[in-house]
């Protein structure tokens, strides 16, 4: 059962919450409309975390009206993506935001305590592939996860990548994020026992395309258990390892 679920019925049984009360919080409306987005309030009760917003493409008053509405709705942090510094300056005026701009995330509220089954371990190739670690990084501590990361890792020193071997090896999931022609998710795949999450992204000379040539060469790893996500996705990356991170029993044993 979902937690937030139970955490209702808990209130119901404790008395603090009544019948009453609690059957019109399961009966309202999922989404409040406010004509420019309809705020979806019960996403969490669905999947156990609440909206996530993204900031590219809307401005600082939607952004900051989406969010009033989440954060009435739960106790729980809003997490803003893809937000850029001008925005967050304005959004700072209005909410207890924090803005951390290497991975251009906004939080409303605080890190929630760690709730995962394990560790989820962020790697990247070289420093230009940082902000996708870093919104892989701040996206994961947002939905409960202990996270550990180590960057500038690449293929082109394989050394610097052994040197957290064990670290590797007592993670969860590994997000391996690269440019170029995107090696290490295939190489870490083939060292560890966890499922690897390959996050292609945007950095490279001509031929890498924009991120494309990653893109394919992470699709077509010879290791097993390796799975990909868009380019640049640090974001959907970190979702879809919380939610291995969050299976109920350790999958491992």
């Amino acid at each position: 059962m979902n937690e937030d679920i139970e955490s209702l019925l808990e209130k119901v049984r404790q008395g603090t919450v009544s019948i009453e009360e609690a059957s019109l919080r399961l009966r309202k409306a999922p989404f409040v409309d406010l004509g420019y987005a309809k705020v979806d309030t019960q996403r969490s009760l669905r999947q156990g975390v609440p909206e996530v917003i993204y900031g590219a493409g809307k401005t600082a008053e939607q952004i900051l009206g989406i969010t009033k509405v989440l954060s009435a709705d739960s106790d729980r942090p809003v997490l803003i993506t893809r937000l850029d510094a001008e925005k967050a300056k304005s959004l700072q005026e209005q909410l207890p935001l924090t803005y951390y701009p290497d991975g251009r995330i906004g939080l409303v509220g605080e890190f929630p305590k760690p709730d995962g089954i394990g560790t989820i371990l962020v790697l990247s190739a070289g420093t230009s592939d940082r902000p996708v670690a870093e919104e892989a990084v701040l996206t994961a501590r947002a939905l409960g996860n202990e996270v550990k990361a180590f960057h500038d890792v690449g293929v082109a020193g394989l050394h610097r990548l052994l040197a957290h071997l064990d670290d590797m090896m007592e993670a969860t999931v590994i997000i391996a994020i690269a440019g170029m022609e995107g090696a290490l998710a295939s190489v870490v795949g083939g060292l560890v026992s966890c499922p690897v999450i390959a996050v292609p992204t945007s950095i490279g000379y001509g031929a890498a395309f924009g991120g494309m040539t990653a893109l394919c060469s992470m699709l077509n790893s010879c290791a097993s258990g390796v799975s990909v996500v868009n380019i640049d996705n640090g974001f959907g990356a970190a979702y879809q390892a919380s939610l291995i991170n969050h299976v109920k029993g350790d999958v491992r044993k």
